[in-house]
């Protein structure tokens, strides 16, 4: 262990470089680590090669190293890699999943209606001019059905005086 700090410290001394209060120097954007390292301070344990302080080591996670959790790591990532995903997945995130699906296939649907050929579009506007057309010979026919008697006469006898006026003509 004792090697491993001192190699450890090695490269991190050999990597670390005092700050110049020159002109800035072009640092290359690949090389971040020397970005950070100049704008952070290091701290005091680096340069002391002082064996009576304490260096800091990282902390162990018992949950990491669990050969339980090592196992089911392994198995979730082989699973990943071959494309297989967990069998049980919750209930709610089923439903969730179902409903995204769903909506996706909706939505698919109301594009294909929307996306409508010329042809299509045309026929569809000469359906609508002849059901116009039918509402208003209805309501022509409706408006003489409810007109008064007198109305009607008057209505034939100018048909009938324009058709012999037609005829004298011819």
């Amino acid at each position: 262990m004792g090697q491993c700090v001192e190699i450890r410290l090695a490269v991190m001394g050999s990597l670390s470089h005092p700050l110049r209060d020159g002109p800035p120097e072009v640092i290359d954007p690949k090389d971040s680590y020397l970005v950070t390292r100049s704008i952070m301070a290091e701290p005091d344990y680096i340069e002391d090669d002082n064996p009576e302080l304490i260096r800091p080591q990282k902390l162990i996670n018992p949950v990491k190293t669990s050969r339980n959790h090592q196992d089911l790591h392994r198995e979730l990532l082989m699973n990943q890699k071959r494309g297989l995903a967990p069998q049980n997945k919750p209930e709610l995130q089923k439903v969730m999943e179902k409903r995204k699906r769903d909506q996706v296939i909706k939505q698919k649907e109301e594009e294909a209606q929307k996306k409508k050929s010329d042809l299509e579009i045309e026929l569809l506007k000469r359906q609508q001019k002849l059901e116009q057309l039918e509402l208003e010979k209805q309501k022509l026919q409706e408006e003489q059905e409810n007109a008064p008697e007198f109305v009607k006469v008057k209505g034939n006898l100018r048909r009938t005086g324009q058709e012999v006026a037609q005829a004298q003509e011819s």
